[in-house]
């Protein structure tokens, strides 16, 4: 694993994907022109819960278009100061390796994918910074608003702060009506 860093705050590890996956070349679509048809980013926040398993395959289902590229980014603090990065990374890139096969199968869109190092929400908004993307989507606990508000949450954090893209945070399955952001 070589991490990549950029400055003090924000180092991040491209993970390589399954060479397995075929490559999505560009569609060629009569109604798609110009930037239309080499389609959209999509960044989605990504760990090892089932509410961003959920957020994920919500993106797949319910926003992905052919050409779109996902982008899956899993923001860790700061994981090289740990003994147990190696076991981080090779437990991120399983589950990458296992999401970029669904969205190839599910969409017939590409995957890439980046663990990044940092205070999550703010790793989350320069990732969304640098990629520009159409919408950062991330899952959600189903806290009430006024329980996120009060401990904080990562989507809070986001929905605020990132500036350069919608977010869109999907409710977890059992959250109901108690989720209102």
């Amino acid at each position: 694993m070589e991490t990549v860093m950029e400055d003090e705050e924000y180092n991040y590890t491209e993970v390589k994907l399954p060479s397995l996956i075929p490559i999505v070349g560009q569609p060629e679509l009569e109604r798609e022109t110009g930037e239309r048809r080499r389609g959209r980013d999509i960044l989605i926040a990504i760990d090892h819960g089932p509410n961003s398993k959920h957020a994920f395959d919500w993106v797949t289902v319910h926003l992905c278009r052919l050409a779109d590229t996902i982008h899956l980014v899993h923001a860790v603090p700061n994981i090289s100061a740990h003994h147990g990065n190696q076991i981080v990374y090779d437990m991120t890139q399983i589950l990458f390796e296992k999401l970029a096969v669904e969205a190839y199968q599910v969409a017939m869109v590409k995957t890439v994918a980046r663990i990044v190092e940092g205070d999550v929400g703010k790793v989350i908004c320069k990732e969304a910074d640098r990629l520009k993307p159409a919408a950062v989507v991330m899952g959600t606990r189903g806290r009430s608003l006024i329980k996120s508000v009060l401990q904080g949450s990562v989507s809070e954090y986001c929905f605020h702060n990132c500036k350069s893209a919608p977010v869109i945070i999907v409710p977890g399955k059992d959250a109901g009506e108690e989720s209102v952001i």
